[in-house]
Order: structure tokens, then C-alpha cells, then sequence
């Protein structure tokens, strides 16, 4: 049903940085990933003043009637109003609301935004990396995460999950990265790792958050700094490594409850945002 990018040729690589990476300014940290081996292939900078719609597209609603919750018992109702997803100043913002409860959204109190790459780039293997500061408060759960594109393997978790980073608000000194794969629920397995920020820092400041992803091994990374490595998993639709050999696409939202951190309580601040500086894809 949806195009497979797959992974680019050198030559369209050097036309596509040529064409979409003018303006942006080449960092120590860019030129040291390039000295590394990977080569930029797709990146938002949020330069303009509305989401780019042929890098994303919204998710709209709560899951509803097949996924409730999303799966997660997750309150919120995923909305396209700027209130809740904009580009401003350079960044990505992703605003949670709390609501009162009316026809427009349904019986959910809380609104909030999720926007993915479906559909519209996708790749197997590289370094995938995004700048952001996260809310703090109780019941939020922001995510920078990978879906696979066609479910070549079954539903989930046979063909996998990337978990890049996901952070339960009430914990704002650290955040995890995991995968999902296996068999499809509940026949589901997960590994999963927690990177501890230093003290007099935690996930409301900016700070990049990356998987470097090849055959056979995914690592996890903050701010350049690697705390994580995974290389074993399986898949009961197909023989290692899947299901983590097949493209994935990209997802950036801010839930508010759900089974990861819990709902929100009297002390959650509201509206509170998640903003992106920068989302970057690498490929050997």
C-alpha cells in the first residue's frame, strides 16, 4: 500500500543533501559523524512556519475503534490544530492540552500531537538522530520512535519496534530506548536500557538522542554517548536478524498517560511542549 523508500545511491544521497540541506550550517558534530562513515540522506531543520507535509503526516484521533488508547491506555486525542502541533522559531513544537471534555474530542480531556514519516520516507540501517527538550510533569510520555513500513514479519511485535527515546515525565532525569519483536501480541518480547543524565541536568534541556542501527546490531546514544547495545532478538515470521532488516519509518508525539509513567495528576502542568530542533538520517 506504501511506497518503500529503501536505501538511497550514492548519487541521489548528493543531489538530495545538495537540494534539502541548503541553509543549514555544517557542525564539528556533523563533520565528526561524516568522519565516521555516515552520510546524511533526509533531515527536517524546521526551518519554515508549518510542518512540512511531504516529510509528515498527523495521526489523528485516540485509536479508536481498533487500538483504544493506542494500546497503551493512553488518554489523549491526537489533534492537527496548531495549538497542539506548529513549527516556530526553528522548532518542532508538540503541545499537550488539557481540555474540557465536549463532542469535538469525544470523551478525552487531554489533546496532544503525533507525526510520523509513513508513507513518505523510510529506510533499513543507519543513524537516526533528533535534537529536543521534553516537559517535565506526571502522565507525559514524549517518544522519538520507528514503526517498520509494511509489517513484513506480522503484526506486532513480529516485525519489530525502535524505541530511540521515550521518557516518562515524572522521571525527567533519565530516559530509555528499547525494542520490540518476537511473536504477535501477547506473544510480544522487549529489551530495554535506561541512560541516567548527570546531575544538574535532565530531559527538560536540549540534549540529541540517536540509534546508530546496522545488521545485526543496534546502539543507543545521549548526546553522543553510547549506553546501550542490543544484537540479540528474533522474530517467529522470519530468520534472524529480522525483523530489524526491513524499513522502518520515523514517529515523533507526546502522549499523556498510559501504562509507561502513569496519568497525570493535580501537579501536571498544563499545556506543556515538547519541541524538536533538528530530526537527521544517516546511512553508511
Amino acid at each position: 500500500m506504501k511506497k518503500m523508500l529503501g536505501t538511497l545511491s550514492i548519487a541521489a544521497c548528493a543531489t538530495f543533501i545538495a537540494t534539502s540541506y541548503v541553509g543549514a550550517t555544517e557542525t564539528e558534530e556533523d563533520i565528526s559523524i561524516e568522519q565516521e562513515g555516515w552520510n546524511l540522506v533526509w533531515n527536517d531543520e524546521f526551518d519554515g512556519d508549518s510542518l512540512d507535509q511531504s516529510k509528515w503526516r498527523y495521526d489523528i484521533g485516540n485509536g479508536q475503534p481498533n487500538l483504544p488508547g493506542w494500546g497503551n491506555e493512553e488518554l489523549q486525542y491526537y489533534n492537527d490544530d496548531p495549538k497542539n502541533v506548529r513549527v516556530e522559531n526553528g522548532e518542532l513544537i508538540i503541545e499537550a492540552h488539557q481540555e474540557p471534555i465536549s463532542d469535538a474530542f469525544g470523551s478525552y480531556e487531554y489533546t496532544s500531537g503525533k507525526v510520523l514519516t509513513e508513507g513518505l520516507f523510510s529506510q533499513t540501517y543507519g543513524r537516526f538522530e533528533a535534537r529536543m527538550r521534553l516537559p517535565a510533569g506526571q502522565g507525559f510520555w514524549p517518544a522519538f520512535w520507528m514503526m517498520p513500513e509494511n509489517d513484513q514479519y506480522g503484526g506486532w511485535a513480529a516485525s519489530g519496534e525502535i524505541d530511540i527515546m521515550e521518557n516518562a515525565g515524572g522521571t525527567p532525569y533519565k530516559v530509555g530506548g528499547a525494542i520490540h519483536y518476537g511473536g504477535p501480541w501477547p506473544e510480544n518480547q522487549f529489551q530495554a536500557g535506561d541512560y541516567f543524565f548527570p546531575d544538574g541536568t535532565d530531559a527538560t534541556g536540549y540534549h540529541e538522542y540517536a540509534v546508530e542501527w546496522e545488521p545485526g546490531e543496534i546502539r543507543w546514544y545521549v548526546d553522543g554517548n553510547l549506553y546501550q547495545t542490543i544484537n540479540d532478538w528474533y522474530s517467529t515470521g522470519g530468520a534472524y536478524p529480522a525483523p530489524f532488516d526491513q524499513d522502518f519509518h520515523l514517529i515523533l508525539n507526546l502522549a499523556v498517560g498510559g501504562w509507561y509513567g502513569g496519568n497525570p495528576d493535580g501537579s501536571t502542568p498544563f499545556p506543556s511542549t515538547m519541541a524538536v530542533d533538528y530530526v537527521r538520517v544517516y546511512e553508511r
